[in-house]
């Protein structure tokens, strides 16, 4: 049987991925002569949707059913506040651009929609039910990147982590769709905040050392006795153009070293904060500095709740202020820390660090107390690879409703990541039916880079 065949996949273990794995060159596109300015792309999604209020844009002088809950606390940054509960990013915020024209229309105001179109800067189909059923919608961000734009050898481009969200699926958008399981992200749902974290795909069986899995008969003996396991798993099936990829990251000690987070000093990981969500951007550092080239760390197992995402309306009694005196201090903690680390690692400028959720939230407090969906105006903050340092870009009107200077959508906020890469926005990709797409129909937001 040919070494790619089904039976030449590795076992794929915790409902993880090794989809974002490929021979090299394999469907890949020539990599656009465009100048990089970034070498990777760490993606923080806020699952739920941050309210722009009671973070990157208070508004303490309006009504109090407006200001909400919390104070603004100034910056070094002319004309930057953010929020009382954001001392750590306020007193860093030096490093950050703020988007404060983050905006696209009400037809996707859910969560599964914006949450599309968040993580493909491509808007999705208007009816909830293709938006499910197609297999034609575009890929993730970083699946992009694998097709255009692969890592080295030995290393994924895309990693994500460490939830999926949707109703006991893969929201789309999460994947690589036409492009192919070669150009899905190694996903893995592990919890890198316990003690025992550790990635079973990237762990050798008892016996195997790496200078042994380089050998041919050891590589077949191996793929023959997973073969029972591909048997009985759907994910597995008709990913054999990964194994070839697979065995090099396997026999690469840097890049499966990155998730020993063992090796990190304690006073590093308390740094991150001893917390899944900490744990993660911590890790995202490690692979970027492994050679990863887009990081995907969501925020929540869920959009809401008690210790999940930023949804906060307020209903069945739930309390606004107790869920963001969780998530606001998780916040403060992680992003300050994540940039600052790249920084004194001489990262931060050739790492790109974008925060971002799928929408904000409404200027006025509800009758249940808390604050709705509202996509017309919410933030964005990035630093790093290119972006300008203490930066504030648009405005929004003393509500926090819309946008009054600046103009920013998914679209612009793709073009920018893929232009940072040194990928050309106005590169065409093809589906399953040969027809182009571009991968993306914005603009490159020029104001926020340096």
């Amino acid at each position: 049987m040919p070494l790619l065949s089904r039976r030449s996949a590795l076992r794929v273990g915790g409902g993880a991925l090794l989809g974002g794995l490929s021979l090299p060159g394999l469907l890949a596109a020539p990599t656009s002569t465009r100048k990089a300015t970034a070498k990777a792309v760490i993606f923080l999604h806020q699952w739920g949707g941050p309210g722009q209020h009671e973070t990157f844009d208070p508004k303490p002088d309006a009504p109090e059913n407006v200001r909400g809950w919390f104070k603004a606390t100034a910056t070094k940054v002319p004309g930057l506040r953010v929020c009382e509960k954001l001392p750590k990013i306020a007193a860093m915020a030096d490093r950050l651009t703020v988007v404060r024209c983050m905006a696209h229309t009400t037809r996707m105001a859910n969560h599964a929609s914006a949450g599309y179109y968040s993580l493909t800067g491509v808007a999705p189909p208007t009816d909830d039910q293709r938006l499910r059923d197609t297999i034609e919608l575009f890929p993730a961000y970083g699946s992009v990147v694998s097709k255009l734009a692969p890592a080295k050898p030995g290393t994924a481009t895309f990693v994500a982590f460490p939830h999926t969200i949707a109703d006991g699926s893969v929201t789309p958008g999460q994947q690589a769709s036409f492009l192919g399981k070669a150009h899905n992200p190694l996903f893995f749902a592990d919890d890198p905040g316990r003690a025992d974290f550790r990635l079973p795909e990237l762990s050798l069986p008892d016996g195997v050392s790496p200078e042994r899995l380089r050998d041919r008969t050891a590589i077949m003996e191996l793929i023959d006795a997973q073969t029972g396991l591909l048997e009985q798993s759907a994910t597995a099936r008709g990913m054999g153009e990964s194994f070839q990829k697979a065995v090099s990251m396997l026999t690469s000690p840097k890049f499966r070293g990155a998730f020993d987070l063992s090796q990190e000093p304690p006073a590093s990981r308390d740094r991150y904060g001893r917390t899944t969500y900490g744990q993660s951007c911590l890790l995202a550092r490690r692979l970027v500095e492994a050679g990863a080239k887009f990081v995907n760390v969501y925020l929540a197992q869920q959009i809401g709740g008690a210790k999940n995402g930023w949804d906060y309306h307020g209903f069945n009694k739930e309390d606004p202020v107790a869920r963001l005196d969780e998530l606001l201090p998780l916040t403060d903690q992680t992003l300050s820390t994540l940039v600052l680390d790249l920084e004194e690692r001489g990262m931060l400028d050739s790492t790109m660090v974008v925060w971002v959720g799928e929408f904000g939230r409404t200027p006025r407090l509800t009758k249940d107390g808390g604050r709705d969906h509202w996509p017309q105006c919410y933030n964005a903050v990035l630093a790093g690879g290119g972006v300008k340092r203490g930066h504030v870009y648009g405005a929004s009107d003393k509500l926090g409703a819309f946008p009054t200077s600046g103009q920013a959508c998914p679209e612009d906020l793709a073009a920018t990541m893929f232009s940072a890469l040194g990928i050309d926005p106005d590169t065409e990709i093809r589906d399953a039916l040969n027809r182009p797409h571009p991968i993306s129909r914005g603009k490159v937001l020029t104001d926020v880079m340096a």
